[in-house]
């Protein structure tokens, strides 16, 4: 079964960031895993465009109902994603979903929704990845971690460079598979 990684980050335009986005949707779409986002807009649309141009099967995961209310109601995009699903939950029960249905969870910028969603991927014991010198979330999580400590399995890198951030976070999953 293919490997999920999932990206999480900025959904606001940050157009100074879009080439390292893109680098990350690249780096993710050469390793032959499925890519999982919150099908929105922003560094996560970029990454995750980057990544379905570039071959890679990329599955969005939607607060809304139904692709009425993802394009009207959210005012998100569908062309970035091969499939969506629609779950209905809004955006903190998308999240929930996202995190849990994805093996490594990458970090690009990022603000509150994307620190909710480290908060889940943290309490998971999920592999987490921060691409670090791209601002909110990503650079923030080392010293947010340091000052609210909490036991859990989960293990976070930080590269600011898109390959060695996802090679990272694999030999990680991998070492988990070795008996």
């Amino acid at each position: 079964m293919k490997l999920k990684v999932g990206v999480m980050g900025s959904a606001e335009e940050a157009t100074a960031l879009d080439e390292k986005a893109q680098a990350l949707g690249k780096a993710i779409a050469s390793r032959n895993v499925i890519l999982l986002t919150g099908a929105t807009t922003g560094l996560v649309y970029a990454t995750g465009k980057a990544a379905h141009d570039a071959g890679a099967l990329h599955v969005g995961i939607s607060p809304a109902h139904d692709e009425r209310e993802h394009v009207e109601a959210y005012a998100l995009p569908t062309d970035a994603c091969d499939a969506i699903i629609y779950t209905g939950f809004g955006l903190k029960g998308r999240n929930v979903v996202l995190v849990r249905s994805c093996d490594v969870v990458l970090f690009i910028a990022g603000s509150i929704g994307s620190l909710n969603e480290f908060t889940i991927a943290y309490d998971e014991g999920k592999i987490i990845g921060c691409l670090t010198s791209t601002g909110g979330v990503a650079d923030e999580l080392k010293r947010l971690i340091e000052t609210f400590q909490k036991p859990t399995k989960a293990r976070i890198v930080y590269d600011d460079n898109p390959e060695l951030l996802i090679d990272t976070c694999l030999d990680l999953l991998k070492q988990d598979d070795v008996p």
